[in-house]
């Protein structure tokens, strides 16, 4: 918000309607005539940049008792300094202002831009999920005294004005969670996350994350929560098929294995891989699938399905993902050798010997072994 001259009147509402309604954004008003106006008006005829810093400092000396005056000198510090380079002292005067008006959606904005350059994603994802809290406090808290169809107004003009703003904190509170390697820290910035921007536009993904990051952390309960919610959004969400039908086949419970082979069918029928719209993601997950599908029908006792499945497998992988091409390719050569069909066993195995990877050497193991059977005769 720039600093303009307006109304007595006008601004003198406003700023009595933010201390009457602690649960609505909080807009930083400097009524029009006052001492405050007038300093802010001699600091903006100021042409020279490094006199208006200290002329800022001055004002906030000056007006220290006024959290409407502290909250936008410092935000106006935050923002002179972010211009000239001083990243650490824009984000330093940007907090002081939020100490002011920690329920100002622009100076959330402003320190999340800050945070951005400075590339210091926790204070970034800080700035944003707080701002986004903000945001969704809108209409949670109707004043004293006002109409149910005033407050309705009020509720909708400020969450439209503020729309922006909160798909920008949004957006970039994602990419936090898209840029953090350690699946402990993403999963507590997706707690966070989910709770300050409910119903996201980034819903799917963000749940793929969670997923994903629970997989690693081997919480088998979460990763199914998780799963599930994202399927009842949405019944082919590929991402949530896949990773429940992996959790499920892993699953040493009994009934786990039945699930995730269900579930990677259920994959295999939504990536629609045959489809001539197919794209390489859709392809690439039906190649998941039925990977999965194999390893599963190997687990009870069904080779003869397995390696029917395990063949779609490599035929859809080879040439798309190496290392998910190899697995596949380990458990169809597993799979031969089950069943003594040590020629087969012995082709697919050397090929996936020879991909670099973790599972050339289980590859290379199991193609001693196979060698081994075969030398002998058997």
């Amino acid at each position: 918000m720039k600093h303009g001259r307006w109304s007595v009147l006008l601004v003198t509402f406003l700023f009595v309607v933010a201390l009457l309604s602690p649960a609505q954004i909080e807009p930083i008003v400097i009524p029009a005539g006052t001492p405050e106006d007038q300093a802010l008006q001699a600091i903006t005829k100021e042409p020279d940049d490094q006199k208006k810093l200290a002329m800022y400092e001055d004002f906030l000396k000056q007006f220290s008792s006024n959290p409407a005056a502290v909250a936008y000198g410092n935000w106006q510090l935050a923002q002179a300094y972010q211009g000239t380079g001083d990243l650490q002292k824009a984000l330093d005067y940007g907090d002081k202002a939020l100490a002011s008006a920690p329920r100002s959606l622009d100076i959330f904005v402003s320190q999340a831009s800050i945070a951005q350059q400075m590339k210091n994603n926790p204070k970034l994802l800080d700035y944003s999920v707080r701002g986004g809290e903000v945001y969704n406090s809108i209409g949670k808290t109707k004043p004293e005294g006002m109409s149910d169809q005033d407050f309705a107004t009020q509720t909708e003009e400020q969450k439209n004005s503020a729309k922006n703003s909160y798909e920008f904190l949004e957006a970039a509170a994602f990419n936090v969670i898209v840029d953090e390697t350690n699946a402990k820290a993403r999963m507590s910035d997706i707690d966070r996350f989910t709770t300050a921007f409910p119903k996201s536009r980034f819903d799917e993904s963000v749940a793929s994350y969670a997923m994903m990051s629970l997989s690693e952390l081997k919480d088998t309960t979460r990763v199914v929560a998780f799963g599930e919610k994202a399927l009842a959004a949405n019944p082919n969400n590929l991402a949530a098929l896949l990773l429940l039908a992996g959790t499920y086949v892993e699953d040493p419970k009994p009934g786990s294995v039945a699930k995730g082979a269900a579930y990677a069918q259920r994959a295999v029928a939504a990536a629609k891989a045959d489809a001539p719209d197919a794209d390489r993601t859709r392809k690439l997950s039906a190649g998941v699938a039925y990977s999965t599908l194999g390893y599963a029908e190997m687990k009870q006792e069904k080779t003869a399905a397995a390696i029917t499945d395990l063949k779609s497998a490599t035929a859809l992988l080879k040439g798309l993902d190496d290392q998910q091409y190899a697995v596949a390719l380990y458990r169809l050569g597993y799979a031969y050798a089950k069943i003594s069909r040590v020629t087969e066993a012995r082709e697919v195995l050397m090929e996936a010997a020879k991909i670099p990877g973790p599972v050339q050497p289980l590859s290379q193991d199991l193609l001693a072994k196979v060698n081994a059977a075969r030398a002998k005769g058997k």
